[in-house]
């Protein structure tokens, strides 16, 4: 059984993983450690750990699904799944608040995809239109859908005029570009100041929010460096208990030429994630 979840594993990081050349080089690294006796938890966390150690790609790791997840679904089912989940979670949204000073406060724990809660982020831009100035806390953000983030950082621009990012597809070897959205719901945030929060959890997709309106100079990042990952997946099952991550595409900034993988995002003003918040209001208050 271990032996069939490590081939199938390789084969597929072989098959799809953005870095071609790193796979062969994990192939080898896998096949050469020790796994005898280890039940599929700590198999999976093993190697993970070799993953990691390989590629430094913290987005390539293996894992046990979730009991819901261990009867085979369809792409449908897989959807609606999602779509029952985001629910369950407001949509990513955990605090839609006006501070001291007329300043909004969006915290968002993931980045829903557009199509499915791009409604409630319009509702949360909604009640922060006639705001000051905005901290977008994504402290505790762990990632989200690339059109999600799309979505909600076309806010921050005028028009459909700015390209934001690139995502570089590996299997069809396609790059697409996200431009700020013409059209959106309400009202623009535009012309005033916007602090967006990170801490050392901050991952995946909401480091690229933080990127992107960082290097497009839209925003200032308070708080601590992020993890680091900015590739996106996949989710293959090697059986109906495990499943493996694969990146199989990579974000590219048309400002930077780069992204954040390995480095994550350097905040503009550094601080312990706890002091976050009231470093923001101090910086925002400075500026007024």
């Amino acid at each position: 059984m271990v032996e069939t979840l490590i081939d199938a594993a390789l084969r597929l990081i072989q098959e799809h993983y953005i870095f071609p050349a790193k796979a062969g080089v994990l192939a080898e690294r896998v096949r050469a450690g020790d796994y005898g006796g280890l039940d599929e938890a700590a198999l999976c966390e093993r190697l993970t750990g070799v993953f990691h150690d390989v590629t430094a790609d913290k987005h390539l790791r293996l894992r046990v699904r979730g009991p819901e997840m261990h009867d085979a679904l369809t792409e449908e089912q897989i959807i609606a799944a999602y779509r029952e989940r985001l629910k369950t979670v407001a949509y990513g949204i955990a605090k839609v608040e006006r501070l001291e000073g007329n300043v909004g406060l969006l915290e968002l724990r993931e980045i829903p995809e557009a199509g499915m809660g791009g409604h409630a982020i319009a509702a949360a831009m909604a009640q922060l239109a006639h705001t000051a100035a905005l901290v977008i806390d994504l402290r505790e953000c762990r990632g989200g859908a690339p059109n999600g983030v799309n979505f909600l950082v076309s806010y921050f621009f005028p028009d459909d005029g700015t390209h934001l990012i690139d995502i570089y597809d590996g299997p069809s070897g396609v790059t697409r570009q996200y431009w700020s959205l013409a059209h959106l719901p309400g009202e623009r945030y535009l012309d005033r100041p916007i602090v967006v929060l990170t801490s050392g959890t901050t991952f995946s997709g909401g480091e690229d929010l933080a990127y992107t309106v960082q290097t497009h100079g839209r925003a200032t990042v308070v708080g601590e460096t992020t993890r680091g990952g900015a590739h996106p997946t996949t989710v293959f099952a090697l059986s109906p208990t495990v499943e493996v991550t694969v990146p199989i595409a990579r974000s590219i900034s048309p400002v930077t030429g780069t992204n954040w993988e390995g480095t994550g995002v350097v905040p503009d003003v550094g601080c312990p994630a706890a002091d976050a918040l009231d470093h923001a209001l101090r910086h925002l208050r400075a500026g007024r």
